[in-house]
């Protein structure tokens, strides 16, 4: 009985630890659950804010870069922004005396300054005469009138060339005589009516009476008269035999009128000049120093007093084997196109003759004002023009030989090339100042 008792107690006791156990675990459950519930939902709630706050990070960097980036367009249009870039503002660019234009070509080495004066061309030039003693019966051209050749700038009288005139008819009178004889006689010789003695004396006869024309017909064209002038005189007419027109020999201007009606000229008088002006000669006085670097090709570029805002170009066709013993000067001569009639002769000129390079490296090199380089940091350059009005960039540049105010530019830029030739400095400023955020406006 006592060893039935044992198991049983020994199983009793067991179940009851057993539902103890089950009741705790009953009675914890709910709140354990509870508990794995908040975790849960805190890492969840966790995770959300730093879902929230990555996507409020991106939308903030997304619009500093979209600033940016409007900011680098502004400046610029596309792409990044240049340091070398400055924009002026519209009350800016009112304010500041700023000037471009192209650079000129040539070199700053070697030049040579030199007074100089203009003259016509004297091989266009024609000096118009009567060749004989004649008084002026009328003058139809005067002074700066333009003509053409074979225009008639004067009608005289001359007792003189009535004379020869005269002779030349009667020598032609004769002519024709003689040459009607002889072509009978060869005819009558043909049929043996005339003997060969009567032909030779009938043709040396025409052959004199033709030297005898001939002669006196170029004498009349030493005087003046043209073919068509000599061939009118045999035919007559009411005009006297000592008429003569003075006649234009080119075409050109009237640049001297020195004759009157009733005035009488001599044989050695040339008192009209008709001068085809649309090429000058400048005729410059070099120091003797000079003559080194002298040479025919060179170019010469200069002005004249009237028009000092002008700027001349002329070519060296000719330099004097001869000092001037007194001033110690050599003369040298260039030529200038003068299409527009702007230069006259007589005017003063300031000749500056490029000396330096051959005309083919002369034509390569730009030349630019001085103040048109500046110095930014440890770089030379110039501004040129960009693609917005009132914007401009800072181009660095080579630059050569120095002299009267301007420089050579071996790198860079070319000739031709449009620059900031005035207001340079201002645009550095512009540039450097402030720092160049606030140069460019930002």
């Amino acid at each position: 009985m006592s060893h039935i008792r044992i198991p049983v107690l020994l199983v009793a006791a067991i179940l009851l630890l057993t539902g103890c156990n089950s009741n705790s675990a009953d009675a914890e459950g709910p709140q354990a659950a509870g508990s794995a519930q908040a975790q849960e939902s805190d890492h969840a709630d966790q995770d959300e804010a730093r879902h929230e706050g990555e996507e409020h990070g991106d939308a903030e960097k997304g619009a500093h870069e979209s600033a940016q980036g409007e900011g680098k367009g502004g400046h610029e249009g596309h792409g990044e922004e240049n340091p070398d870039r400055v924009k002026l503002s519209a009350e800016q660019f009112e304010q500041l005396d700023i000037a471009t234009g192209p650079a000129e070509s040539g070199t700053a080495n070697a030049s040579i300054q030199a007074p100089a004066t203009l003259h016509f061309d004297a091989d266009r030039v024609a000096r118009v005469g009567p060749r004989l003693q004649a008084k002026v019966v009328e003058v139809s051209a005067d002074l700066g009138e333009a003509v053409s050749r074979g225009e008639t700038l004067a009608v005289l009288d001359s007792v003189a060339l009535g004379k020869e005139k005269a002779a030349y008819l009667t020598a032609a009178a004769r002519f024709n005589t003689r040459q009607a004889a002889y072509a009978r006689d060869r005819k009558l010789a043909a049929d043996q009516i005339v003997s060969d003695s009567d032909l030779a004396e009938s043709r040396a006869a025409y052959e004199q009476a033709k030297a005898e024309r001939r002669a006196k017909r170029a004498e009349l064209k030493l005087y003046g008269l043209d073919n068509a002038a000599v061939d009118a005189i045999s035919s007559g007419g009411d005009e006297p035999l000592s008429r003569l027109e003075l006649v234009a020999p080119r075409d050109g201007v009237i640049a001297k009128r020195d004759l009157v009606a009733g005035q009488t000229l001599s044989a050695n008088e040339t008192p009209i000049h008709v001068v085809d002006n649309t090429r000058m000669w400048l005729m410059i006085d070099a120091a003797e120093q000079a003559l080194p670097h002298l040479e025919k090709g060179q170019e010469v570029r200069f002005t004249v007093r009237p028009l000092p805002d002008e700027t001349f170009v002329g070519t060296i066709d000719w330099i004097s084997p001869q000092l001037d013993e007194q001033a110690r000067t050599v003369r040298v001569r260039a030529v200038v196109e003068n299409p527009d009639g702007l230069l006259r002769a007589g005017m003063f000129a300031d000749a500056n003759i490029d000396a330096g390079a051959s005309s083919g490296e002369r034509s390569r090199i730009a030349l630019v004002p001085v103040d048109a380089v500046q110095q930014i940091g440890e770089r030379e350059g110039v501004f040129v023009p960009a693609e917005h009005e009132g914007a401009y960039t800072f181009q660095p540049v080579s630059t050569g030989a120095e002299n009267q105010g301007q420089v050579e530019i071996r790198e860079g830029i070319r000739a031709g090339d449009t620059l900031v030739v005035r207001g340079a400095f201002d645009l550095k400023a512009a540039l450097t100042a402030g720092g160049r955020s606030a140069a460019h406006g930002h």
